[in-house]
């Protein structure tokens, strides 16, 4: 393991501790060689070994989960996923959960030290979960946000496919514009520092994404969707999760009334919590996550 030393990218966290009225805690880019050669890159926040670990959805970052880890307040781990950040692409484009889980296994492995309350976004949601499934002595509760098993990859995700039609722009103005006009983000500035993290400048000058997803969104939500369907009972995985598990529904999300119908049904001693945000719920209602993360941290461990 080394620490990667860039402070530049952190420059953002003492105007957003000063809006959410909260510190800004000690803050470093860390990242681990995988046996393949590829690199895992994370960000560890807080002194201490982590007690969260953070899963971003697809075409995300790290960041993503600046806010909550700022609320949270506690020794906290935001991973990104490959293909995403400063992880490494993978040359197979195959960015199925169960080859992301186990990259997120050894990460676990090497940086945390016990039992972590698992949250995990969209594609990290679906991650999370085999991870919590077939590696129960690392976590201790699991937070879904707004995915469940099966969600259908031709109806609500469809949005990205649209989305990153578009793969280049003259300006990062022009691509801030872009994810405004898609309701990607929160407010402006919030829009502009995630569009800064997901983008990097070309050698001809313009702005491309710099996740791999913005260049096989239609391969990889196929590849997503067959694997839904080559298995016979999606939800079996979930179901066999020991650890408790929680549903975060963004109400102007993915998740569909009948998505959630199948969790209650599928988990009825689950609970499923609404908050007024949209799919990415770690960027517009950061405070219910880090509650929801918060109360599982005092929960007895079961």
């Amino acid at each position: 393991m080394a620490v990667v030393e860039d402070a530049s990218e952190f420059r953002y966290l003492p105007g957003q501790a000063q809006t959410l009225g909260t510190d800004v805690p000690s803050v470093e880019r860390i990242s681990l060689t995988l046996p393949d050669g590829r690199t895992l890159s994370a960000l560890r926040f807080g002194d201490g070994a982590p007690e969260v670990t953070l899963l971003h959805g697809a075409g995300l970052n790290a960041h993503t989960w600046d806010a909550v880890a700022l609320l949270l307040g506690r020794p906290a781990l935001a991973i990104d996923l490959a293909g995403h950040g400063d992880s490494s692409w993978r040359d197979d484009h195959d960015y199925s959960p169960a080859l992301l889980a186990d990259d997120i296994v050894r990460a676990m492995g090497a940086w945390t030290s016990r039992p972590q309350v698992l949250v995990g976004h969209s594609l990290g949601g679906l991650t999370a979960s085999v991870i919590a499934s077939s590696h129960t002595e690392l976590v201790r509760e699991l937070v879904l946000v707004d995915i469940v098993p099966g969600l259908d990859t031709d109806a609500a995700p469809a949005i990205l496919r649209e989305f990153y039609a578009v793969a280049d722009f003259a300006s990062r103005a022009d691509a801030v514009a872009r994810a405004r006009s898609f309701g990607f983000g929160g407010s402006l500035e919030d829009t502009e520092r995630g569009v800064f993290f997901n983008t990097r400048m070309r050698v001809d000058g313009r702005v491309e994404w710099k996740h791999h997803f913005a260049r096989i969104i239609g391969s990889a939500f196929d590849s997503l969707k067959a694997g839904h369907t080559a298995v016979a009972d999606p939800w079996a995985e979930l179901e066999a999760v020991a650890a408790p598990v929680t549903l975060v529904r963004g109400a102007h999300g993915f998740l569909q009334d009948s998505d959630v119908d199948a969790f209650r049904a599928h988990l009825p001693d689950s609970p499923v919590i609404t908050v007024d945000a949209g799919h990415n719920v770690q960027e517009t209602a950061p405070a219910s996550l880090a509650d929801i993360a918060s109360g599982a941290l005092t929960r007895d461990a079961r």
